[in-house]
């Protein structure tokens, strides 16, 4: 069964109206007790104002020195769960992210013709990237024919928690979309929280209801025709990988990740710490 964007959004829209939540702009700086399994081994610090240019959420370890929340935290925990780093908690709409030119990658709100950026709607599910991967804008996919996005691989978290910006989360890749967005490649991971109550249930993309497959790639396709910006597209006849190919599109990054930082690939203006 296909859904239209308007219903899978109108979908979304109720939950997001019957939420505790709200659309409420999250700015949270440590784990809270509705994260339990957050990483507390890392910590955020604000600098600037909120909703302002010079907003920034730098990243610390448990010394307090910063930290790269892209290249100095794993890609995965000790129990071998892949570690989410929360950019845009769910239902809001600033449009952050890990900043990768800059020195210690904090996160800020992303820049458009000198404004800030925002969606023009709530994103419906938690929203961020996998440290220490990148999709690399030199490397054509073989099959798809189309160069990376420079940027750590996107997760769409579906748990049913609104999760603190800034905040680390163990969890399950259960499937990935493959985005083209303006010509580029630009994978969606959809994963879960590894203490969500549905995370016993959902082990792979097939778990995981139409409904909510279907609400995450039409949002990504329309999400920025309000700009007058073409549809996005998605290979693999707009189908969702399965978790065991999900690992090996991850792995690829992680792998260009490391190319990146030992310096074999050309950073460009990325900050590499190193």
């Amino acid at each position: 069964m296909k859904f239209s964007v308007g219903a899978s959004l109108a979908l979304y829209s109720l939950a997001a109206q019957n939420s505790a939540y709200g659309f409420a702009f999250v700015n949270a700086q440590r784990c809270t007790a509705a994260s339990l399994s957050c990483l507390a081994a890392y910590s955020t610090e604000q600098s600037g104002e909120t909703a302002t240019e010079s907003f920034r959420l730098n990243f610390k370890d448990d010394a307090g020195a910063t930290i790269s929340p892209w290249h100095d935290i794993p890609l995965k925990d000790e129990s071998g769960a892949y570690n989410f780093v929360v950019e845009i908690p769910r239902y809001t709409k600033a449009k952050m992210e890990v900043a990768t030119k800059e020195e210690g990658n904090p996160i800020s709100q992303d820049m458009k013709k000198g404004k800030l950026r925002d969606y023009h709607g709530p994103i419906f599910w938690n929203y961020g990237c996998l440290p220490q991967t990148w999709e690399n804008p030199n490397d054509e996919h073989p099959e798809l024919k189309v160069f990376g996005d420079n940027d750590p691989i996107d997760v769409v978290e579906i748990g049913s928690k609104a999760l603190d910006m800034g905040s680390v989360h163990p969890v399950k890749a259960l499937g990935v979309i493959a985005m083209i967005d303006d010509g580029e490649l630009d994978w969606k991971v959809v994963a879960i929280a590894t203490d969500d109550e549905l995370a016993s249930e959902y082990n792979d993309i097939s778990d995981v209801p139409e409904a909510v497959k279907s609400g995450i790639r039409e949002w990504f396709r329309w999400y920025k025709t309000p700009d007058d910006k073409p549809l996005n597209g998605f290979g693999f006849d707009e189908k969702y990988l399965d978790a065991s190919e999900t690992e090996k599109v991850i792995d690829e990054t992680h792998e260009a990740w490391k190319a990146l930082r030992e310096g074999s690939t050309d950073a460009g203006k990325l900050w590499t710490g190193v």
